[in-house]
């Protein structure tokens, strides 16, 4: 997918496009078939994709606090699973 396209795209989609690159870069990588200079390289790649990821996240969770609680947004509690975690 181009730069442009991934601006285009939805948060969900892009959050989704880049967590399956940095999937197939991390499998890549796992099986030591690269050279140092390709190691680096996928390995920058990898933590952009990374931050990219973590950002959307952090917007996520943004909008669910202010639909929660358009009022007090940091009042918003995390959710507890169903074994209270």
């Amino acid at each position: 997918m181009s730069k442009k396209a991934t601006q285009d795209a939805s948060p969900v989609a892009q959050f989704e496009q880049s967590l399956d690159e940095l999937e197939q870069l991390v499998e890549k990588m796992e099986h030591g078939e690269m050279s140092l200079e390709d190691s680096l390289a996928a390995y920058e790649r990898g933590v952009g994709l990374y931050r990219r990821c973590q950002a959307a996240l952090e917007q996520a969770e943004l909008r669910v606090r202010l639909l929660t609680d358009p009022e007090q947004p940091d009042s918003a509690q995390p959710f507890a699973g169903p074994d209270g975690d």
